[in-house]
């Protein structure tokens, strides 16, 4: 009898289309002769599934089951596809440990910490050979100080963004002390971000985003891919847009940088409890080739061009076997 897996998409913030794209695809690939694939969105208004015939069924939240007509079905697992809240804040983590549902993201706390990008970078310090921009965050009733807090204790350039935000939504880069204080009343009005502000200061180097996640030997890292973009950082319309930014898969890095990178995003998965696949970006700085890191990202996209995709495939894998690994280790190791 073939696994009833619910593939939950959606979200309550402007991700939510992402979300749609990400979910669209894993659906596509995941193999229908081994699981059954419901795919279940979730706003704010409704949590529903839309069968073939195009009928709308809601969701029972009290066990998360789902009635139709004459049957209910109970699902084995779930497989997360909601950037931002309430998929990758630790919510949906909550509930499903509540109802008793494995799923295959990161638990509840990851996900509510990796979230938060100050807090995610105050349990990584210490971590040989990592680097981490200086920074400020800023909270929503330090909005009238969070200009003279900023430029106290950090130089131009700066990167300002909603300290739980996704897909650079909210993000400014700012050069001159005069597009400081737009920026920062952009990223706390950053919807659902928690009304709290990163401010970091710019790191000159390469970008790269490197896939890992738990096999039934141990970690795997995936190729990691290198951003190189026309804009001026890598934002939502260079991250979404064709044409706007190259990426290279794997990336032109020495060995010896690769080692390093394998060595620390297996040291930073460790370091955050991370389960499942979780993605993690980071500079390497110009002259210093010293690794900074950017950020983890806990649900990270999933369309043929997104990053995992591209970095599967380079490492001689089909998405279809990496979505159906990922299943079956939620399922092995969350009984």
């Amino acid at each position: 009898m073939n696994r009833k897996i619910a593939l939950i998409t959606g979200g309550y913030t402007g991700e939510s289309e992402v979300s749609l794209k990400s979910a669209g695809f894993v659906y596509q690939q995941l193999d229908k002769s081994v699981y059954d694939v419901y795919l279940i969105t979730i706003t704010k208004d409704s949590w529903f599934h839309v069968a073939d015939n195009g009928v709308k069924y809601t969701i029972d939240r009290d066990d998360f089951s789902l009635p139709m007509d004459n049957e209910v079905v109970r699902f084995d697992a779930a497989f997360i596809m909601v950037h931002g809240s309430p998929g990758e804040d630790g919510r949906l983590q909550g509930y499903f440990d509540m109802v008793g549902i494995p799923y295959t993201s990161c638990d509840a706390l990851t996900s509510a910490l990796t979230m938060n990008k100050a807090y995610t970078k105050a349990v990584l310090v210490g971590i040989p050979e990592l680097y981490l921009a200086k920074s400020v965050q800023l909270f929503d009733d330090q909005r009238t100080e969070a200009v003279g807090l900023v430029e106290q204790q950090l130089s131009l350039p700066y990167f300002v963004k909603p300290n739980a935000g996704g897909s650079s939504i909210g993000m400014t880069k700012v050069k001159t002390a005069e597009e400081l204080p737009t920026a920062i009343e952009k990223a706390f009005d950053a919807e659902n971000t928690g009304k709290q502000v990163i401010v970091e200061e710019f790191v000159e180097g390469r970008e790269f985003s490197v896939g890992i996640y738990r096999r039934a030997e141990g970690l795997f890292v995936l190729p990691a891919t290198e951003v190189i973009t026309q804009r001026e950082f890598f934002d939502f319309e260079a991250k979404y847009v064709p044409g706007l930014t190259e990426e290279v898969t794997p990336a032109r890095l020495t060995p010896r940088q690769r080692d390093r990178v394998e060595r620390l995003v297996k040291a930073i998965y460790t370091r955050l409890n991370c389960k499942g696949m979780v993605r993690v970006d980071f500079f390497l700085e110009k002259n210093t080739d010293h690794f900074y890191f950017i950020e983890i990202n806990t649900v990270p996209g999933q369309t043929a061009q997104s990053f995992i995709p591209q970095q599967v495939r380079a490492a001689g894998m089909t998405e279809t076997a990496f979505y159906g690994e990922l299943i079956e280790q939620t399922l092995l190791t969350r009984r």
